[in-house]
């Protein structure tokens, strides 16, 4: 291999891995397990101490805050299947029984610790009849 041939390659590796480390550096968070209820439930110790992102719905009636904080506890389920949720802050509107949620955050013990929620109404994504119209 020539002179010039070893230079190209020696700066294609470079490169190749500054633009790997890069890459990894400004994804990072993306990067993350993005789980269902009941992926975790069937394997809770494999999740403990994790941070990864949860989706389900929120269980009616199950939507508790402590007074005058922004402590939530609930429940979210999927196909079944149910974990209790802790989230500190202020939820969006969408947050609600039979909401949809995303959470990130870490799985302690049988209860979930949120730090983000992502909720959207489910109502607002139905399918509406067609009205009828005479002609």
């Amino acid at each position: 291999m020539s002179q010039k041939a070893k230079q190209i390659s020696a700066t294609v590796l470079v490169l190749a891995t500054a633009f790997g480390v890069l890459l990894y550096s400004s994804l990072g968070e993306s990067l993350q397990q993005y789980k269902y209820v009941d992926e975790v439930v069937a394997a809770p110790q494999q999740w403990e101490g994790k941070r990864f992102k949860l989706h389900g719905f929120v269980v009616p009636h199950s939507i508790g805050r402590k007074e005058s904080t922004v402590e939530y506890r609930f429940d979210i389920q999927r196909n079944g299947k149910t974990v209790r949720a802790y989230y500190t802050g202020t939820p969006a509107d969408q947050f609600k029984d039979d909401a949809e949620v995303v959470l990130t955050g870490v799985m302690k013990g049988d209860s979930f610790h949120a730090t983000e929620m992502t909720a959207k109404c489910p109502s607002k994504y139905e399918e509406r009849a067609p009205s009828k119209v005479g002609i």
